[in-house]
């Protein structure tokens, strides 16, 4: 059984908790994390984890009873991928390097590797990926006009844009009518990857 956005994104922030403390955070922290004031709404959220055999009750501690069921990729339809970093939505900006982990449902895989990029700005707002995203990005060198892709300008800037092929020249298109168009030589452009989900954290 699948998980929604917002499961997948709480399995993975408890996930990430139990490993930094050893012991997994309480209701009204994940409900803080998630800007949640319902703790009922968090419990219906855990509940359906439990149930789906993400996430076990252990009454060691009543307020921290949750502990993850270790799962390897496939066997509960969940699957790890890299968080590579950030990539702009505007202007490009310098590739980074540092790396996390993002726990996902096996579906929203793509056909090959698949990796994770957080966004940082608005220029694709119209196509619902906005500041603060985290996009799910399937590895490609090559994109047909109007996929939504990560590009590499120059060998060290990266930006999220609709991608065009005009002749010698790429157009990447934003999706906001107060963003410049970036019309680059295609020697100087690199597709590093086309996008193929959006996560969002609601606060």
């Amino acid at each position: 059984m699948g998980l929604t956005p917002r499961q997948a994104e709480i399995l993975t922030y408890i996930t990430e908790y139990s490993d930094l403390k050893g012991y997994a955070p309480t209701l009204q922290e994940i409900g803080d994390k998630f800007g949640l004031s319902s703790v009922a709404t968090v419990h219906k959220h855990i509940s359906h984890l439990v149930e789906k055999g993400f996430l076990s009750r252990q009454r060691r501690n009543a307020s921290r009873d949750l502990e993850v069921v270790s799962q390897d990729a496939g066997e509960n339809g969940m699957a790890s991928i890299p968080l590579l970093g950030t990539v702009a939505a505007g202007l490009p900006i310098e590739a980074l390097d540092d790396q996390e982990t993002l726990h996902l449902p096996e579906e929203w895989l793509g056909k090959g590797r698949t990796f994770a990029l957080k966004v940082r700005g608005d220029s694709m707002i119209e196509e619902q990926i906005r500041d603060g995203d985290t996009v799910v990005v399937e590895a490609r060198e090559e994109a047909r006009n109007g996929e939504t892709v990560i590009a590499l300008v120059d060998g060290d800037s990266v930006t999220v844009k609709q991608y065009f092929r005009e002749g010698a020249q790429v157009r990447l298109q934003p999706a906001n009518p107060t963003v410049p168009v970036l019309m680059v030589p295609e020697d100087r452009v690199q597709v590093q990857g086309v996008v193929i989900g959006v996560l969002r954290r609601f606060h």
